[in-house]
């Protein structure tokens, strides 16, 4: 369950258009204030505690408004941090620092929010054959930074959109008249596209694990919002007949007694709808 979303075009699409969203016609604070030839330096200062994410993309930030900024990083990604380490030090014309400044910050203290709730998990997860996955519960249009946080947290990235997984969940099972009628029309689908689509299926109780492993065909079932003893009783069932994932809420403290089921993932919405901002400053000096 790995994508490679994380292309060239991809993040410089993503900081064009943040930046016309925040620069527009121009930053006037700067323009007016500060004067064009003005060299200067700040410091990215951490003021909590956790995990640092996004350093590699302040550098492609830096660069884009700037590329005559020149950036020293003392601290890389997914590192842990504590509050008053200095994580980089960004050097050149003032104007720049002061134009990217926002944008950086602001995507730094979400994927590191990110990466720290994700460490979390892989660290309750030790020891147990179980990987944690994130969802598409992400931020609009900030899905590409906040699954590249998960991987510096050390999770891993399920499907990036609807595009490169069918994953038949309970309204389309509900939608399409039940869980044989929903695999057997997404494995029609496929053959009639001549698409290579991993299929997965989302099963509610043991009656739909039975009849999805009848069908067949699928590469992943989900066992959703199952009772412990549920969930291991369907990770019998399946018996290595496809992979099987966890899901519905589970919270850090859940996640030793759902791995000992014997799943192969926990999804878990929670590293990126719930992550709290790790509080970060630029500082000029």
């Amino acid at each position: 369950m790995k994508y490679d979303y994380l292309t060239t075009d991809n993040i410089n699409q993503f900081i064009d258009s943040a930046l016309h969203e925040d620069v527009g016609e121009g930053d006037h604070s700067s323009l007016s204030a500060v004067p064009s030839e003005a060299v200067r330096k700040a410091r990215l200062l951490v003021k909590d505690d956790g995990m640092l994410a996004g350093v590699e993309l302040a550098k492609i930030i830096f660069g884009r408004v700037n590329p005559d900024l020149k950036l020293t990083i003392s601290i890389s990604d997914g590192s842990e941090v504590k509050k008053g380490d200095i994580a980089f030090v960004v050097e050149g014309k003032a104007q720049s620092i002061l134009t990217a400044e926002r944008l950086v910050l602001n995507c730094m203290q979400r994927m590191s929010a990110i990466a720290t709730q994700t460490q979390k998990a892989v660290k309750a997860l030790a020891g147990t054959k179980t990987k944690v996955l994130d969802t598409r519960k992400t931020t609009p249009n900030f899905r590409l930074m906040e699954k590249w946080a998960v991987k510096i947290g050390g999770g891993e990235n399920h499907r990036f959109g609807l595009f490169d997984m069918i994953m038949l969940k309970d309204n389309h099972i509900d939608y399409a008249g039940g869980v044989s009628k929903a695999i057997l029309a997404a494995i029609t689908y496929k053959e009639r596209l001549g698409k290579d689509i991993a299929i997965e299926v989302e099963t509610r109780n043991l009656a739909e694990v039975r009849e999805a492993l009848e069908i067949g065909h699928i590469q992943v079932i989900m066992l959703d919002n199952m009772s412990l003893g549920m969930m291991a009783d369907a990770v019998k069932l399946i018996d290595g007949k496809c992979l099987t994932e966890a899901s519905g809420g589970l919270t850090l403290e859940d996640l030793p007694a759902v791995a000992a089921c014997g799943v192969d993932f926990i999804s878990m919405g929670a590293l990126t709808h719930s992550a709290k901002a790790l509080d970060l400053s630029l500082k000029a000096f």
